[in-house]
């Protein structure tokens, strides 16, 4: 995916010319739109997406109507960045899994967030074959389920890499949530058990009634410090500008803190499966 960040700070570099061109401060101009002045620091450095009419409303304010097209072509090109599930799997999920085994390769640190679900360089065949399945489903793509297991199987050979380190933290409820049927859930609980013994993997599972200092919104993975992936349901974002890259480490940080790792954590995955198989 080209770097959606990188031109969205492009547009407000151009935005920021325009501005100085024209020899107004950014008060001056947030005042001819009537807008907040931080408004005009957050889009010119691409802190913030302007709409079609902010990019009007800017170009008429510094007398270059003209400019207008062709930011708002830009605009709408910078939109179509975001991938798509449906458009990023046209061709199964398998495709989808090799471009991550791709990135995994450029990484040598791993920070991984996890709220509901076990992340999948951990997940056992039968787990993945479960969420692959269901995203095969939902989505209506090919059904390559084999080949995207086998995939994701693959990928997680990155683990025994002994020039990578990884941490991944997950709350309880990925443990015990209906994600997958009993069988299912018990072989990968015992999957958990053996990863919190694996040198260079960090294992933390944060207990059901933590009180937590921020609410886990969705997961997330950090590659070194260069990038960070959010998958929502119609859209894997990444995220490159330093500073979202910062409070994404922050929170992870925040999260790690409330985490059990260890021996602690390996009682919370047995307590886990005492209780499922009762």
């Amino acid at each position: 995916m080209r770097d959606i960040d990188r031109v969205r700070q492009q547009m407000g570099a151009r935005l920021k010319e325009l501005r100085l061109d024209a020899k107004m401060t950014g008060r001056q101009l947030a005042a001819r739109c009537n807008w907040q002045s931080s408004k005009i620091s957050k889009l010119e450095n691409g802190r913030q997406t302007p709409s079609e009419s902010d990019i009007h409303a800017w170009c008429e304010a510094v007398e270059q109507p003209d400019e207008a097209a062709d930011l708002v072509t830009t605009l709408r090109s910078l939109e179509t960045l975001y991938a798509e599930w449906r458009r990023q799997l046209r061709h199964g999920t398998r495709a989808g899994q090799q471009s991550r085994v791709e990135a995994d390769a450029k990484t040598s640190s791993f920070r991984i967030f996890e709220p509901i679900i076990v992340p999948g360089l951990l997940q056992t065949s039968e787990y993945a074959r479960l969420r692959l399945s269901q995203v095969i489903a939902f989505h209506q793509i090919p059904d390559d389920l084999e080949d995207g297991v086998s995939t994701r199987m693959r990928r997680q050979e990155a683990l025994y890499d002994p020039a990578k380190k990884f941490h991944f933290v997950i709350l309880e409820a990925a443990l015990r949530v209906g994600m997958a049927p009993p069988d299912v859930m018990l072989g990968q609980l015992d999957r958990l058990v053996s990863v919190t013994m694996m040198p260079r993997v960090l294992l933390g599972v944060i207990p059901m009634r933590t009180l937590l200092p921020f609410t886990p919104q969705h997961g997330f993975w950090i590659f070194d410090d260069r990038v960070v992936q959010v998958e929502t349901v119609a859209a894997e974002l990444t995220l490159t500008l330093s500073e979202e890259i910062r409070q994404y480490v922050r929170l992870f940080d925040w999260f790690a803190k409330e985490a059990h790792y260890g021996a602690h954590a390996r009682r919370i995955i047995t307590q886990t499966m005492e209780d499922l198989s009762s």
